[in-house]
């Protein structure tokens, strides 16, 4: 993905530096989040926003009737900076690139933890301790998901390091390990 990140870092690192000149930082991260998972449930807006039909006057006043009461002025202005530069298609990948740069300068890990159903609060706090071990500090960022295809157990993945306790793993484990005796 060099590619991307050559498009995206930019946008990313200069509304990163915008957000902690203007001591907005924290508020930013949260709205990103925000629209980053909007985003993502909305394909109706995406698509919208990456239709070369569109005029960029008509993308820049659609996002200015859906984010104006609910962003800080200067995210709406990269939404629109971005429709200008006919990049708005690639707002995922910018917001996605800004929340790895601020995890980054505060050494935040992100860990995703799939589970085969939801975790009560007892799980999540036991969970939260094997993660902190693994990723070697407290400042932790965990995305819960479920996926029933796990059948039973979780997955935790933090940067490149991925423990399945999953009996879907356990299942394809015993299954390589048969392939490799017959």
């Amino acid at each position: 993905m060099p590619l991307l990140n050559t498009i995206t870092t930019p946008y990313a690192e200069a509304f990163l530096q915008v957000a902690e000149s203007r001591k907005e930082v924290e508020r930013v991260i949260n709205e990103a989040k925000e629209v980053l998972s909007l985003w993502n449930e909305s394909p109706e807006l995406r698509d919208a926003m990456s239709s070369p039909v569109l005029e960029v006057s008509s993308k820049k006043a659609a996002l200015e009737k859906l984010f104006s009461n609910q962003l800080t002025p200067s995210f709406l202005n990269l939404l629109k900076l971005l429709a200008d530069r006919q990049r708005i298609g690639f707002l995922d990948s910018v917001l996605e690139r800004l929340l790895e740069l601020y995890r980054e300068q505060r050494n935040i890990a992100l860990a995703t933890v799939t589970s085969a159903s939801e975790l009560n609060d007892d799980q999540q706090a036991e969970l939260l301790k094997k993660i902190q071990s693994v990723a070697g500090t407290d400042k932790l960022e965990v995305n819960l998901r479920v996926d029933p295809a796990l059948i039973g157990g979780f997955v935790i993945s933090v940067g490149s390091k991925v423990i399945d306790a999953s009996l879907a793993g356990q299942v394809r484990r015993l299954g390589l390990a048969l392939a490799k005796v017959g």
